[in-house]
């Protein structure tokens, strides 16, 4: 279920139907493509993910959602123009099946967009509960369900007290309490209905101890909160190769040029914070500067998102960053990604839907609530309070591993490799 049904959810969607009948390949998957070692190297015991652990088959895979703009996905892939026409003329009439709800929505938190098509009601409460009915609708027809946030960024909110308490997030619901964001309404929602919930954008949504009080009562997962997608995919692999080096960083400038309708909202200042807050956190996280003062203490970091229309949503992430060596002589790296927004976005949606499913069926895990292990896939990954995030990626793609281990009974893999030496 996908609260925001444009570039990203058609090609998630358009994706899953096209590999379905063997027209593509799930390049980008780490459920689909990745395999897993299991046991010692000599074992030769290497499955892929998803022939070792009960995920669900992509043939079991239906879609639902909600948008503002009406019309069919066909339609909202056309007008997305990710993929090639030749490529939805192939799937037009599955696509053109698919027909999104009416959304929730409030143009105070997304200035830039003008809803064609919304719900309408006497309080938010009232607006939730529409999509509860929505949801109860789907389970009719479905057996177990997943709601993954494709929506666009929300302006910027930090916590406040209607967030503190899941009572009184539930009474700021019925008395419309403006700290209360569309996506939380579906977030609500979801964990009301026991269903696990996915924030693609770097809304507060479920960061707030109302919903992870909620997510816990019901069993329900929620984890970490924006793609990791393109620039940020890149500076969570080379800044974690800086700091095994000992390579100091100055600076890290880091602009984006973009032209889709994410390009579009984030051209408002108030949901550019939303996002530069998320992309800021990672340098800090991963490069630890309280415990590493002469290499990253005096770092500057500066963000940039402007929006270029003729590009669509064929970003380009540049980087420009100052490091230093030996007796503190200076080096410059420079880095230009010229990457497809939604074609990175999708997979990872795919995987996050699948594991997160299984998380729900996996009782050591659904009782947690937060489910660091997939920090994997997020700019802004979940953690529990006092310890911080992990946003190394190798770290992250160990812990995921290693988790799917735990869950299939397998022995973790430690990579001391003492084992192979001994007598």
């Amino acid at each position: 279920m996908i609260p925001g049904m444009g570039a990203v959810a058609t090609t998630l969607i358009a994706g899953v139907e096209a590999i379905r009948r063997g027209l593509a390949k799930p390049i980008g998957s780490t459920s689909q493509m990745s395999t897993i070692r299991l046991g010692k190297r000599t074992d030769n015991r290497t499955p892929l993910i998803k022939d070792f652990a009960p995920i669900a088959q992509l043939d079991n895979l239906v879609f639902t959602g909600w948008d503002i703009f009406g019309g069919n996905l066909y339609d909202a892939a056309k007008t997305a123009q990710v993929l090639d026409r030749d490529q939805l003329e192939q799937i037009k009439p599955f696509l053109q099946s698919i027909e999104p709800m009416p959304a929730a929505f409030d143009q105070h938190y997304v200035k830039r967009l003008t809803a064609k098509k919304s719900k309408t009601g006497k309080n938010k409460c009232d607006l939730a509960n529409q999509i509860r009915n929505d949801i109860a609708e789907f389970k009719t027809k479905t057996d177990r369900q997943v709601m993954i946030w494709c929506g666009s960024t929300e302006i910027y909110m930090e916590q406040a007290p209607v967030h503190q308490t899941l009572a009184a997030f539930e009474k700021g619901l019925v008395e419309d309490d403006p700290s209360i964001t569309p996506s939380m309404l579906y977030a609500w929602a979801a964990l009301k209905e026991g269903i696990p919930f996915i924030n693609g954008a770097p809304n507060l949504t479920v960061d707030i101890p109302a919903l992870n009080e909620l997510s816990r009562k019901m069993n329900a997962p929620i984890c970490g909160k924006d793609f990791k997608t393109g620039q940020t995919f890149i500076k969570t692999v080379l800044a974690p190769a800086f700091k095994v080096r000992n390579l100091g960083v100055s600076g890290w400038y880091s602009t984006n040029i973009l032209g889709n309708r994410d390009g579009e909202v984030l051209d408002d200042p108030e949901s550019f914070k939303t996002k530069e807050v998320s992309k800021l956190g990672v340098l800090e996280h991963i490069f630890q500067p309280h415990l590493h003062p002469d290499l990253y203490g005096d770092i500057y970091h500066k963000v940039r998102i402007n929006y270029y229309p003729p590009r669509g949503d064929n970003k380009e992430g540049w980087d420009n960053i100052d490091i230093f060596g030996w007796l503190g002589y200076p080096m410059q790296l420079k880095v230009d990604f010229l990457c497809r927004d939604s074609i990175l976005a999708a997979p990872l949606a795919l995987d996050l839907i699948l594991f997160m499913d299984l998380a729900a069926r996996t009782p050591s895990l659904k009782g947690m609530g937060i489910q660091e292990w997939l920090s994997f896939y997020f700019k802004d990954p979940d953690s529990a309070p006092g310890v911080y995030p992990e946003h190394d990626l190798f770290i992250q793609h160990m812990k995921l591993k290693n988790t799917l281990r735990h869950i299939m009974g397998e022995d973790l893999i430690t990579h001391l490799g003492l084992d192979y030496y001994g007598e």
